[in-house]
Formats: structure tokens, C-alpha cells, sequence
């Protein structure tokens, strides 16, 4: 069972304990919240990592957890307490309406049990906002799925961006599929039809198309039903995430963008971890050599914490640059990118 399994499993029982009880926000944020950000690879107690009570300017109000990758906010997340209605306008207008001027992207409204996930960016009105919505007490939600696209993992890939997209997508051309098959069907699609069965006269096919009943069923669904991997198979999702995960430490190498032997650090729970990086693209920590960075980093946390944690190698080790600035090996990955396109 994984590490979130287990937190949404004792959330269950915590929600099913506590319900119709007055629980106030803080003590959601404790029981419910928290535990779920950790499971998500999200370091509660780090300041570099989640910010509790975040302002952008000191007259700002507060935002209950701003997630940040590479000090930079990604996501914000705001707090209510466990069963508390979500459906107030007012607070995803309140929190999406500062995400944008703080340019965060992605929100997320919580009671502990259900979990709405915002783009607060999108140029879209607000109702059309809403990306994905499940409840943990809910057997038929996919909850661990979805909850699993907040990991910091996952929002340092920017993985939730590329199933937006497909989302947006489908979601408009499912709109235009609609309108073409309405009570007076769509002229250009009565002469399309006529241009394939020249037999028949347009009011013989206006006819036939009012007698349809026409359902699309579109891999990513609002209620996020369907499994993440089938929505990586749209055109646009599917060449996204190829591009980022063609990249590997040897292009980096071979484009200058690193130069070995070069060091890698990480300064992890009060723990200095040092590897370095070889020219063939391995990454040696403790005398064990690896074949990733992000292997290397899932062994060398371990070590301080106990245990194997799947760790993203391009976020989590640092190197530093040719001005001397200590960064992740993502800087490194996101300017290969940019050059390649």
C-alpha cells in the first residue's frame, strides 16, 4: 500500500470519527490536511517547501498553504473545516482572484474530505475553472488518482498542465460536437452529410439527424473518472510529456549544459548529501553508482529517513551553475528545453 493509500485510508476513518462534530479548520488542517501533503512528497516542516499562512505582500490576507518548487509558489491551498460546504462562490473567487496576481496557477479548495482543484489561470469563467472534484469518504471517487497529480513530484513535471490541456481541449470540441446535433441540425454538417449520401434530399437528412441521440465519450472527463495514463494518449498531452521526458542527464552533458565531474548536493531533514555527477550520466553517492538522478536521490533519502520514497533526481539534487548560484538539475533540463524548441 502506498504512502498516500495509507493517509487516505486513516483520513476515512479520522472523517467517519468526527463527523457532525465541531471541528474547526485548524484541527482539519491537522488531522486531515496535513498528513495528505506529507503522503503527496510535500515537506510540511520545510519553509522552502510549504508555507502556512502565505502572503505575497504584508497587507495581503493569507492563504492557508502556498506549495512552492524551487522557492516559487505552484500551488495554493485553502482550508475549511471538515464539513463545511465548498459551494460558496465566494471563497474559490476570493483565492483563484489572488492566485492570479500571484501568479499561481493551480488552487485547491479542501474541507479535509472533499477536494476541489481549480486552474485559476485559465481564461475560461469561473464555473469552467473547475478541473477535478473527489471525496475521500466517496467509494466511487477516484481519490488517490487525482489527489496523486498534486504530489510535488508531479507539479515540478507540470503533469497537471499537460492533462489540462487535453481537458480544455476536449471539453470545447465536445461543446462544438453538441451545437452540430441540436433540434435544427447544422447546415454545414446537413451539406457534409449530403456530399456522402447523394441519394437523399437535405430535408430527408434534417430529419434523420433531429431522430439522433449522439454521445461523446472523451477520455478526460470533468468528474476525472477516467484513468490519468489514457489522457497522456491525446495528441497534445502525449507530445508534451515526450519532450520533457526525452531529456536525460547525458543531453545535458553533451549540450554543456553540465560539466563533470561535477557535484550534487542536497541539504535534506538537517542532513548534508553530496554525489557527483560521472560523463557517462552517472550520478555515485556513497560508492553506489546509479544510472539516474532520481534513483540516486530515492537511495540517499532513504538513508536519512529510513525508507525507499520515490524522489524526483531534477528537483531534488543541486549543482552549481557558472555563476556560481546553487540550483536543481532542473535549471539545467528546462534551458535544453527551451533551446530545443
Amino acid at each position: 500500500m502506498s504512502e498516500l493509500s495509507q493517509a487516505l485510508e486513516k483520513a476515512t476513518k479520522q472523517i467517519a470519527r468526527y463527523r457532525g462534530k465541531e471541528i474547526n479548520e485548524q484541527n482539519t488542517k491537522t488531522a486531515l490536511i496535513h498528513p495528505v501533503l506529507r503522503a503527496l512528497g510535500w515537506d510540511v516542516g520545510d519553509l522552502e517547501e510549504v508555507q502556512q499562512e502565505y502572503k505575497r505582500r504584508p497587507r495581503d490576507k493569507p492563504v492557508d498553504y502556498a506549495l512552492l518548487v524551487l522557492r516559487t509558489p505552484r500551488l495554493f491551498v485553502e482550508a475549511k473545516a471538515l464539513g463545511q460546504n465548498l459551494d460558496d462562490r465566494r471563497w474559490a473567487n476570493q483565492i483563484m482572484g489572488y492566485a492570479t496576481v500571484a501568479g499561481v496557477e493551480w488552487v485547491v479548495i479542501t474541507n479535509g474530505d472533499e477536494y476541489r482543484i481549480y486552474n485559476a489561470c485559465a481564461a475560461v469563467p469561473v464555473e469552467e475553472k473547475l478541473f477535478r472534484t473527489v471525496a475521500v469518504t466517496d467509494p466511487g471517487s477516484p481519490v488517490e488518482e487525482t489527489l496523486s497529480l498534486l504530489s510535488k513530484d508531479r507539479i515540478s513535471e507540470n503533469e497537471i498542465e499537460i492533462l489540462w490541456k487535453a481537458h480544455f481541449v476536449d471539453r470545447q470540441v465536445h461543446a462544438a460536437l453538441d451545437k452540430l446535433f441540436t433540434a435544427d441540425p447544422d447546415p454545414s454538417l446537413v451539406r457534409l452529410v449530403k456530399k456522402r449520401v447523394k441519394d437523399l434530399s437535405p430535408q430527408d437528412i434534417k430529419a434523420s439527424l433531429r431522430r439522433v441521440r449522439a454521445s461523446f465519450d472523451f477520455p478526460v472527463q470533468a468528474e476525472g473518472r477516467r484513468d490519468v495514463r489514457k489522457a497522456r494518449r491525446s495528441a497534445i498531452a502525449k507530445k508534451i510529456w515526450e519532450n520533457i521526458r526525452a531529456v536525460s542527464v547525458v543531453s545535458l552533458i553533451e549540450a554543456g549544459l553540465l560539466k563533470p565531474p561535477l557535484k550534487l548536493t542536497k541539504r535534506y531533514k538537517g542532513h548534508d548529501l553530496e554525489a557527483e555527477l560521472h560523463p557517462d550520466g552517472a550520478v555515485v553517492f556513497e560508492g553506489k553508482s546509479f544510472s539516474s538522478a532520481s534513483m540516486a536521490a530515492t537511495f540517499a533519502r532513504s538513508t536519512v529517513i529510513g525508507r525507499r520514497a520515490n524522489t524526483n533526481g531534477w528537483v531534488f539534487w543541486r549543482y552549481r551553475d557558472k555563476e556560481g548560484r546553487l540550483v536543481p538539475l532542473d535549471v539545467a533540463r528546462q534551458e535544453f528545453l527551451k533551446r530545443e524548441n
